[in-house]
């Protein structure tokens, strides 16, 4: 099959540190390229991939200080698919909306992933006005907000078996992995971490729009003893840094579309405590891979009950259900029914 992948310019694929959409493309396109499909990645020229890469801009545009319009570039690169779709056999976009206005209106199939939250009133507004495009979800509680539109499958992340793997190293501290927000918890996290007596290691990034946050909440808070804020790291330092916390802790408070940092955690038999929002209840098992919990309260109690946890299982369930091999034979199922001139049945997949 001739697959093109369609990425977004913001980070290269797969990106240098922080970038869970970037990350996801590289692993669903190295995995069809390994399964013996004909992959063309349209993305940054900084990208490193096992399929064939046409570079729709230099770089990643957030390693680019000269870009001052991200969208001018993702306009060229919509432009470039449009002018080389007919050389595929489907198409396959992770660019939120900007494929729907001209893609709606050419003949070879495609189809759109969904990365982010979908409960914006921006969202819902042009959601309503392309009601056909074809979209997949990455979990069934990010369809709630635009339930209408036409979502032909549900495809949960996947990660390359072995690039994430438990460590030999003695769990000693609590983790939290991703980025700086309100939404994310950082504080929260140092809360539940200081009341149960543990050390809490940060890695993660601060991006300009939440500057403000973290120097008003978060930097007071590493002032105080038991945090370590290491920042950003990257694929090579996870297991290492994963490994070696006795949980994840991931007390979100906002509909998280995947949550990629569970399933990480889970490759190294991490457990997770995370708060019930969004997609948590759909990724982790309650009791097998962590906790799932409502509160700072119940995220204390639960790390008390980490010692009924089975690190090896909770290696396991990540084996079962989120290899990158699992998610491309998921995708390969989507893009032969559209391939055969069917309007996919609205399924669940993964």
């Amino acid at each position: 099959m001739r697959i093109a992948q369609i990425s977004p310019l913001y980070e290269a694929v797969p990106p240098k540190l922080y970038g869970g959409t970037e990350r996801v493309v590289a692993y669903l396109t190295d995995e069809l390229v390994a399964l013996g499909h004909d992959v063309t990645l349209f993305a940054s020229g900084d990208s490193i991939t096992s399929a064939k890469l046409h570079p729709a801009w230099p770089q990643a545009l957030r390693l680019d200080p000269a870009i001052r319009d991200p969208i001018a570039p993702h306009i060229l690169l919509m432009e470039t698919v449009r002018r080389h779709a007919g050389e595929f056999d489907v198409l396959h976009f992770h660019n939120d909306y900007l494929p729907w206005p001209l893609f709606s209106r050419q003949e070879t199939p495609w189809v759109n992933t969904m990365h982010g939250r979908l409960d914006l009133p921006e969202f819902q507004q042009i959601a309503a006005a392309f009601p056909e495009v074809p979209l997949v979800s990455i979990s069934n509680s990010q369809r709630l907000p635009v339930p209408h539109s036409n979502f032909v499958a549900t495809v949960l992340h996947g990660l390359p078996e072995r690039l994430l793997t438990p460590q030999d190293v003695t769990p000693s501290y609590l983790a939290f992995l991703g980025r700086i927000s309100p939404e994310k918890g950082p504080d929260r996290a140092i809360r539940i971490a200081r009341r149960a007596g543990i050390p809490l290691k940060i890695a993660a990034k601060v991006d300009n729009a939440d500057r403000a946050y973290f120097e008003a909440v978060i930097r007071p808070m590493l002032d105080e003893p038991g945090v370590e804020m290491i920042g950003e790291i990257n694929e090579a330092q996870k297991p290492a840094f994963l490994s070696g916390a006795l949980a994840l802790l991931m007390p979100i408070e906002w509909p998280e579309p995947f949550g990629l940092v569970m399933i990480e955690a889970m490759a190294c038999g991490t457990p997770v405590i995370a708060y019930n929002y969004g997609s948590v209840p759909e990724v982790m098992d309650d009791g097998v891979s962590g906790y799932i919990v409502g509160n700072e309260n119940e995220a204390v109690a639960a790390l008390g009950r980490l010692g009924a946890l089975d690190r090896g299982r909770v290696r396991a369930q990540f084996e079962a259900r989120f290899t990158a091999r699992r998610m491309a034979e998921d995708y390969l199922a989507l893009y032969a029914r559209l391939g055969e001139g069917q309007r996919p049945a609205l399924r669940l997949i993964g």
